[in-house]
């Protein structure tokens, strides 16, 4: 059994941890509030992007694009979307797993790396990392997102690989965080509705010129919509384990105390006992 001394270091111990637990589950709740409101206001614009571009490019017909040029899969790209920090239960581990079985049979694949956990992981394990952003920071700007899409928008154009999939964490709720996979490039325009094929659309100055002001600023916003979703998904989980960490340090305590005060009471049983042997000796 452990001394007493031993299991107070041990209580101590636990609870400077159980301070900061509760203190990462504040901070982690008050910065997935306002990233769960963003995710909340960007989703109904994501969806209308996506049915405007369904409903353009069914009236468009055969209109070419770079964006939309499907070529062989040779070579695929996996835009991955984790976070810069951990603590935060199975959020990074979750999304790993599922590039990680996604380009396992792939003999070509490239990564580029939204956070230094995808990043790392990656590295040790020799796949190829042609870009990564990292130290993002707490809010999600259009600009990021831009410097990003764009950056893929070029390669792709460049013919550096031939598909690239956008992974990220969607937010369904403070308990539940869903890994996505989606592709982004070649751009797979929503199907139309039967309406909207019907509609003669009088574009100007032409469907071309449409869908090349179109296809980026979707390709943009999918990007973005990915990083606030992530984001609020990252709060959430980070939020979840520093309660349940703290909810497991209060009860470790529970149980070092018990310890302890059987110890502590061995101790005074002892005690007594020498006297009362000693008392009998001397008799």
């Amino acid at each position: 059994m452990a001394s007493l001394r031993d299991l107070r270091r041990r209580i101590k111990s636990i609870q400077s941890t159980q301070q900061i637990t509760k203190a990462m589950k504040a901070v982690s709740a008050a910065k997935m509030r306002r990233a769960q409101e963003q995710v909340l206001m960007a989703r109904p614009y994501a969806r209308r992007m996506r049915d405007v571009l369904g409903r353009v490019a069914a009236a468009a017909g055969n209109v070419r694009n770079p964006l939309l040029d499907v070529r062989e899969p040779k070579k695929a790209a996996y835009l991955l979307v984790t976070a810069d920090r951990g603590l935060c239960g199975g959020f990074n581990a979750n999304l790993i797993r599922r590039v990680s079985h996604e380009i396992k049979d792939r003999s070509a694949a490239a990564m580029i790396c939204v956070g230094r956990k995808g990043r790392d992981f990656f590295r040790r394990r020799g796949y190829e990392i042609i870009q990564q952003y990292v130290g993002l920071g707490e809010s999600i700007n259009l600009n990021q997102a831009r410097e990003i899409a764009r950056y893929v928008m070029e390669q792709y154009g460049a013919g550096e690989f031939d598909v690239v999939y956008l992974v990220y964490s969607e937010f369904v709720n403070v308990l539940v965080q869903r890994p996505q996979m989606v592709q982004l490039l070649p751009v797979e325009p929503p199907a139309g509705d039967e309406e909207a094929k019907k509609v003669d659309y009088i574009f100007e100055p032409d469907a071309e010129e449409v869908l090349n002001v179109l296809l980026p600023q979707y390709v943009e916003n999918m990007v973005y919509y990915a990083l606030l979703e992530s984001k609020a998904s990252e709060h959430s989980a980070r939020m979840t384990a520093m309660d349940s960490a703290t909810k497991n340090a209060t009860d470790m305590i529970a149980k070092l105390t018990l310890s302890m005060n059987r110890a502590r009471q061995a101790a005074i049983t002892k005690e007594i006992s020498e006297i009362v042997g000693g008392a009998a000796a001397l008799d």
